[in-house]
């Protein structure tokens, strides 16, 4: 029997091992990809506190599984298939093993949602990117694309356009689906334009983006729009579909929580980018894994 079996070993989740072992209390991790999560795949973070020069996503990664572990949590590389959370002992599931815990930390976080267009893959970390102000300085001075209409598009857009020479925003519809507001303070921009009715075709680059290839949704027209970067912005899933019927989510499956990052089930926490927010980063990741920790310690000793 664990104290603690966190769902995730991204930021988030090592970060709560962390802070559980520090508190005595045995924490198994489950993680389905490499540890640091979809933080593993950034090439190279300049946002992180602590690290002055910047630290590549797998680094961080393999430090955090590294002091989880050197404090005595115990990782696992399994997928979890299914959960039972709604008693006062939790059942976790993999494709091998069921294990049980007093209590359970979501920490399963939430993948970008794809273009599915060739080259998007192959390019990934090499000019595509899904996260703005994570990778937006390495663009400094170059020509970007931002696909997207919504909120985050826009402010993707109002971000880049301070340290890139040009933003071209793509969006699929005639209008934003986004705040006036924000369209508005990306509007007021000498370097932001807007192509619309338009959807990418394809990402062009061999070892690096060189273009993004678009279509007019109403004549039909294609043309390159020559770019070093280009950043998706159409939304994320949450990796929480396994936990319908069981924990409180809102209609886009983000998993909601009170203050303390309790779920509407006792013992069960959420941390990361799988719970509703509105910043989605390391950083923040880091303190919801500490602040679940700590609370499901208060639960433990009730």
């Amino acid at each position: 029997m664990f104290d603690i079996i966190i769902i995730g070993g991204g930021p988030a989740g090592l970060t709560a091992a962390i802070y559980a072992q520090r508190a005595g209390l045995r924490a198994l991790v489950y993680h389905a990809s490499a540890p640091g999560g979809q933080a593993s795949s950034a090439h190279w973070m300049e946002n992180v506190p602590g690290f002055p020069e910047g630290v590549g996503g797998m680094e961080l990664g393999e430090r955090l599984a590294e002091q989880a572990k050197r404090l005595g949590a115990e990782l696992r590389a399994q997928t979890v298939q299914s959960v039972a959370l709604t008693g006062t002992i939790k059942e976790v599931t993999t494709t091998t093993e069921t294990e049980k815990a007093r209590s359970v930390i979501l920490a399963l976080g939430a993948n970008p949602r794809e273009l599915g267009i060739p080259g998007e893959k192959e390019l990934r970390g090499m000019g595509v990117g899904y996260c703005a102000t994570c990778d937006g300085f390495f663009f400094r001075d170059l020509d970007v694309c931002v696909v997207g209409g919504g909120d985050t598009a826009l402010g993707d857009a109002v971000f880049l356009a301070k340290i890139c020479k040009s933003v071209t925003v793509i969006h699929r519809r005639d209008a934003f689906r986004a705040a006036r507001r924000s369209v508005e303070q990306a509007e007021q921009l000498e370097n932001v334009r807007f192509i619309m009715d338009t959807v990418p075709v394809a990402i062009e680059g061999k070892t690096e983006v060189t273009g993004l290839l678009v279509e007019n949704k109403k004549t039909g027209e294609r043309h390159t729009i020559p770019c070093a970067g280009i950043f998706i912005a159409v939304g994320n899933i949450p990796d929480t579909k396994m936990l319908e019927g069981q924990v409180q989510m809102d209609a886009g499956g983000y998993i909601l929580a009170d203050a303390s990052l309790q779920t509407n089930l006792p013992g069960v926490y959420v941390a990361g980018d799988v719970r509703q927010t509105p910043l989605r980063q390391v950083v923040t990741a880091c303190a919801d894994g500490a602040l679940a920790a700590v609370m499901a310690e208060e639960y433990l000793h009730q």
